[in-house]
């Protein structure tokens, strides 16, 4: 079949245009989120997937890791404004900050919300093999990550997504 000039710029725009909505639905994906279970400080086991529902933050830290620290009277008071929404924290600690520190900051601090220790590094393996901190995953209510943060988080930005998803229906 012969096509015009015409008809083969056409084809190649239409073609273009398929081809970057195709790759447009595969960004606009959301990835699920892995089907790991915390072990919070009084050894309480909560499995992730007992959290749908609710929107969940995620957050990797460590007691010797200063931006993480510098972060965590913000992280206090987002869960404390949305907690009664539906927003879930789980403050997980990498596994080679001493547990006795994770404790005492913790106890220190303050911390309205779940804190975990990763023992054995799974936790941050399952979520991309963390290995930098602060690193911080918001979760929709259908157990999807809808945001990924590798470093201090810009507050406003969360509480805006928070709040969108808090309005999502599931």
């Amino acid at each position: 079949m012969n096509l015009s000039p015409l008809g083969k710029r056409i084809a190649v725009a239409a073609l273009a245009l398929a081809l970057v909505g195709g790759l447009a639905a595969v960004l606009m994906e959301k990835p699920a989120a892995p089907a790991v279970t915390f072990t919070s400080l009084s050894g309480e086991k909560i499995p992730l997937t007992a959290l749908r529902g609710k929107v969940v933050l995620v957050n990797f830290w460590a007691t010797s890791c200063p931006g993480c620290v510098e972060e965590m009277p913000e992280l206090a008071r987002v869960y404390r404004k949305f907690h009664g929404r539906g927003l879930e924290t789980v403050a997980v600690a990498m596994s080679y900050d001493t547990p006795q520190y994770v404790l005492n900051y913790t106890h220190k601090s303050g911390l309205p919300f779940v804190v975990a220790i990763d023992a054995n590094g799974s936790v941050a393996k399952a979520f991309g093999d963390i290995q930098l901190t602060p690193t911080t995953f918001v979760i929709d209510k259908s157990g999807h990550v809808v945001q990924r943060t590798v470093g201090n988080m810009d507050f406003g930005k969360l509480q805006a997504l928070i709040e969108r998803e808090l309005r999502e229906d599931t």
